[in-house]
């Protein structure tokens, strides 16, 4: 059974090989769409490199949204502690699950309905832009129910969330996020939560944050662009996300992801782009010639199969970011055209520790 009710898109998409760009990224793209923890920030502090990677992209007249999964806070609070980063940051630049889950909750009853909030601030807020009345009781007769992450969320709340949801009335989440991440490690996320009132009412949600289309179709509506560009260190929620919208993505490692996460990825969570940090919108996506089963070359990099590992061919590491990103792509697109024509345990037990050491300097895990 599915843990959610949104449709199918039409604009989802299979990724099976990297895509080339010849020109840097913050050029080829009118907008980038930045996840925040793992890509711009972790937990308090700003990811290195990532001010002066956005300033630059910014002067060379690429639009920012910041686009987080995160219903808990406000766009203006998260707006104030990325201008305390030294992020280039508009009054609107940020966009919030919480604001795509009133739009959904606005599109599902009339204006002026009432809506029982399981979360916080952010959701107040997103139904408030909407004319909608936030209320705190499943007897206050709410029209639907819309729930998002808030620290301070107790039984209480999910308890009413549960009463109100088991009546049939339209029961929208901001995102399923299993986990957050916190000072001292992984912390129960939304999606939990979420769990609880499903297991209690019998019914399963509307999602409106990442993976799914809501936020990226709201971030558009707020932010405009033609041609944007998903920026994200999730397979999961970023990268898968951008294919179920039918865009392309950059993968970055300053969070989650590793390069045995990534290697291993299926085709619907497989990114367009790779870089190890944001300076990769600085840089090109130079195309990458896979030979056989045996080898793949980008740039001047060049990745051999044997036995099992992905090694490097040459003993030195890349001297520079856009060496990096050559070695990066070579070795990817090498894991993935095995995986993709042979799969198997040969895959599932692939090596990457050679090619892992020599982008180590660069931070790729």
């Amino acid at each position: 059974m599915s843990d959610h009710t949104n449709p199918p898109d039409p604009r989802r998409r299979a990724v099976h090989t990297l895509v080339a760009c010849d020109t840097a990224l913050r050029e080829a793209y009118d907008v980038a769409m930045l996840d925040l923890d793992g890509v711009v920030y972790r937990g308090e502090d700003a990811v290195d490199h990532a001010a002066d990677a956005l300033a630059e992209a910014a002067d060379a007249g690429m639009r920012l949204a910041y686009v987080t999964n995160n219903a808990s806070r406000t766009p203006s609070d998260v707006v104030a502690k990325l201008r305390g980063l030294a992020m280039p940051t508009d009054d609107d630049s940020v966009v919030t699950s919480a604001q795509a889950a009133g739009r959904l909750v606005a599109d599902a009853v009339p204006r002026g309905s009432r809506v029982l909030v399981v979360g916080g601030a952010g959701l107040v807020e997103a139904l408030q832009e909407h004319g909608l009345v936030p209320v705190s009781s499943a007897e206050d007769a709410p029209a639907a129910v819309v729930q998002g992450f808030s620290p301070e969320l107790d039984w209480a709340q999910l308890a009413e969330g549960a009463y109100a949801a088991a009546s049939g009335i339209p029961w929208i989440v901001s995102n399923m996020d299993g986990s957050i991440p916190t000072a001292r490690g992984m912390a129960p996320g939304n999606g939990t939560l979420v769990a609880a009132v499903a297991t209690a009412s019998g019914r399963v949600p509307e999602v409106a944050g990442k993976p799914y289309a809501p936020l990226f179709d709201e971030t558009v509506l707020r932010v405009g662009g033609e041609h944007p560009l998903v920026v994200g260190d999730r397979l999961d929620t970023d990268i898968e996300g951008a294919n179920n919208v039918g865009g392309d993505s950059l993968l970055v490692f300053t969070g989650v992801c590793d390069l045995d996460t990534v290697v291993a990825a299926t085709a619907y969570a497989r990114p367009t782009f790779l870089a190890p940090d944001l300076r990769g919108l600085a840089l090109l996506q130079r195309a990458v010639t896979v030979d056989g089963l045996e080898a793949a070359r980008c740039g001047g990099s060049a990745v051999l199969w044997h036995e099992g590992r992905l090694v490097v061919d040459g003993s030195a590491a890349p001297e520079d970011a856009q060496a990096a990103v050559d070695l990066l792509r070579a070795a990817v697109a090498l894991a993935w055209h095995h995986r993709d024509e042979v799969g198997g345990e040969t895959f599932d037990r692939l090596d990457v520790s050679d090619v892992r050491d020599a982008l180590g300097q660069w931070g790729v895990r």
